[in-house]
């Protein structure tokens, strides 16, 4: 695999120029969020590259188990703050459905798929949570700030489906189909069309790290169904378990006038 020396990655953030043109001649002001955002990701990444080295050199499954619950504490205060809900009824149910979801396909896909011999081995263990968990996250905040908008945008749909069915799942059926169309539409667009518009991460990583494309290709695949199923679980779940949350002692939609 070739290495990028340190002036050519310089090099590379040179092209930053266009954005920063772009948003100075529209007016946009986001150069000074862009500016925050890169030096977070250099500190951040090359932090993780330090203990990354350190976690696959241990391969302890303590210690691997305890990177990823910090990934899934991490992914749920996230989604509680971009949702715009409150920290101290959301972000348990949050968390717990990740560890849920992702207990069940880690279990699923690295018990019985890849079949590595050993359960918690950093090298798959980690970076195969860390892309599901990244992707059920950007969905997670789709789908979620779908179904609370809803619920107050349409709360009279919702009492009126209550009324009629007597049953408050019959009545919030509407609200969840909406939020699982909507934070997963995109993830089954990007499905449809993988490998005609662009090489997906993993497979490009794996290829240019020496694999086979035919390797690339099948862990690609179980990948992708991965990063699916567990969206797909961890959003519904997470609704599950915190539609309580959204209502009051009496049965009214919270945040009402």
């Amino acid at each position: 695999m070739i290495d990028i020396k340190l002036w050519d990655l310089l090099l590379g953030f040179s092209s930053l120029v266009i954005p920063f043109f772009i948003f100075s001649y529209y007016m946009v002001k986001l150069n000074r969020d862009l500016i925050i955002s890169v030096l977070r990701m250099i500190v951040q990444l090359f932090l993780v590259a330090v203990y990354l080295e350190w976690i696959f050199e241990k391969n302890n499954a303590w210690i691997n188990t305890a990177w990823v619950l910090i990934m899934v504490m991490v992914g749920g205060a996230t989604v509680v703050k971009r949702v715009g809900i409150s920290w101290k009824q959301f972000l348990l149910p949050f968390i717990i459905a990740g560890l849920i979801s992702m207990t069940i396909i880690d279990g699923f896909f690295l018990g019985l798929v890849i079949k590595s011999g050993y359960f918690f081995d950093a090298r798959y263990f980690v970076p195969i949570s860390g892309m599901v968990l990244g992707n059920s996250l950007n969905h997670n905040i789709v789908g979620l700030t779908a179904f609370f908008k809803g619920l107050h945008k349409d709360r009279e749909l919702y009492y009126f489906l209550l009324t009629n069915s007597g049953s408050s799942r019959l009545a919030l059926r509407p609200f969840i189909q909406d939020a699982l169309i909507k934070g997963l539409n995109p993830l089954l667009a990007t499905m449809s069309v993988i490998g005609l518009i662009s090489l997906p991460g993993m497979m490009t990583g794996q290829i240019l790290g020496g694999a086979s494309p035919a390797v690339a290709i099948k862990y690609q695949v179980m990948i992708m169904l991965a990063i699916f199923v567990g969206c797909t679980l961890t959003l519904v779940l997470s609704i599950l378990f915190s539609k309580r949350m959204a209502f009051d002692e009496m049965g009214n939609v919270r945040g009402e006038s």
